[in-house]
């Protein structure tokens, strides 16, 4: 059986971009996860957090990773995301999604999404 587990619009800043301002100045991003899991019955009989995957342990990684990144892509900032959400045993697949607000003039934001499987 799998189970999903969600991280919602984790509101960031960071360097994102190939622009010169867009290398100096933070911007704004916004991460969603989908981390399909398995055992996740098991934490849920045993109500103990070892049997269970520590999505706060995982946003932490993440929040700390995009805060001190300088990536020129956001397809590659969605990718290293998923490498850490991938890394926790029991995690089997992950889908990062990750928008730049106000990237396209006319447009609320533009997003980016993978998914990897271990």
């Amino acid at each position: 059986m799998t189970d999903r587990i969600y991280i919602r619009d984790l509101a960031l800043r960071c360097i994102i971009g190939i622009y010169p301002e867009e290398r100096v100045n933070l911007q704004d991003v916004l991460i969603n996860v989908i981390m399909e899991v398995e055992s996740h019955a098991t934490a849920a009989a045993s109500d103990d957090i070892q049997d269970a995957v520590d999505y706060k342990t995982i946003t932490k990684k993440l929040i700390k990773h995009v805060e001190n990144s300088d990536y020129n892509l956001i397809e590659t900032m969605a990718e290293r995301c998923a490498e850490i959400c991938l890394k926790p045993k029991g995690v089997k697949q992950v889908t990062v999604t990750i928008d730049k607000p106000g990237a396209l003039r006319f447009a609320r934001s533009v997003a980016v999404e993978v998914t990897r499987r271990k």
